[in-house]
């Protein structure tokens, strides 16, 4: 699960929304934590250490593994060598087969779940055929490929799913997990944003605390010890990529956007755009 292996064919995940790789990896040093832009699912073989934010998983053998973009993870190889197949995927690439539901809301990549599987014989023959044909299929020529690739994703997580134990209670996960998770899921609540008229709610790290009943500097250090990063990040990350698609997307004039996206005044949605982007909005549409 080497993200050496992801950078040769980042520009193809980058335009379609998803890549899948053989897995081929020696022993080598601790690696560093790894953030991208995609989920990822992983059938893998070997002795691993993986280190999924603020906890550890060692498996040897035959393993399904999940991420998601909001968690840093890396993966220790204890043994000689790994192999296997990696899926990387973006949400807008399973939600083109008609996906009503939000990737996130799985229990396979839901904050506070286990990210790892041991696998048996009879699930490893299951799953590895449905990787290999996602492999043949990004590589041929075949008109639909993405649609075949789509139904060969959508088996593995459902086989995925047949093979998960039964969730934790949510009183037995940790505090800080629940109010990260209870964070995130209000936080996707909030979009679609569907019309100017209807204008986002919530747009402050201070205003999910509240709707959250509990201290912004209780709800800060919850989200950064589970994910990695602040309260903030995460809500300038999802109003931004919110942004960008309503100006691609719709004929919404930019104070339009500015206003469904709760800005008071276009010229403060101006500034905070091109401060996480370099572009002014109309740049960008353009």
């Amino acid at each position: 699960m080497s993200d050496q292996s992801v950078h040769l064919n980042a520009s193809d995940l980058k335009l379609r929304g998803f890549n899948v790789f053989q897995i081929e990896q020696s022993a080598s040093g601790a690696p560093a934590y790894s953030r991208r832009d995609y989920y990822k699912i992983a059938l893998s073989t070997g002795h691993v250490r993986i280190h999924y934010a603020d906890r550890k998983y060692e498996i040897n053998g035959c393993f399904l593994f999940f991420s998601n973009p909001r968690k840093p993870y890396s993966v220790e190889l204890l043994s000689e060598r790994q192999s296997g197949y990696s899926c990387l995927f973006t949400e807008e690439f399973l939600k083109a087969a008609g996906r009503s539901e939000s990737i996130q809301e799985s229990p396979l990549f839901r904050i506070g779940s286990v990210p790892v599987m041991l696998l048996d014989a009879a699930q490893e023959a299951a799953l590895q055929p449905l990787f290999i044909k996602m492999l043949d299929e990004q590589n041929s020529t075949y008109a639909f490929k993405d649609e075949l690739i789509r139904t060969c994703l959508q088996l593995v997580i459902h086989e995925a799913h047949k093979i998960r134990p039964a969730e934790s209670l949510p009183g037995q996960q940790r505090a800080a997990t629940r109010i990260a998770s209870l964070f995130l899921e209000l936080l996707e609540r909030q979009f679609p944003v569907e019309s100017p008229g209807r204008p986002l709610a919530l747009r402050t790290a201070q205003e999910y605390a509240d709707h959250l009943s509990i201290h912004v500097n209780h709800l800060n250090r919850a989200v950064r010890e589970v994910t990695g990063r602040t309260t903030s990040a995460h809500v300038t990350e999802r109003i931004v990529g919110e942004a960008k698609a309503l100006l691609q997307h719709t004929d919404w004039s930019v104070a339009e956007v500015a206003y469904s996206l709760g800005f008071e005044y276009p010229s403060h949605f101006n500034n905070y755009f091109k401060r996480a982007t370099g572009l002014p909005p109309k740049s960008f549409r353009a």
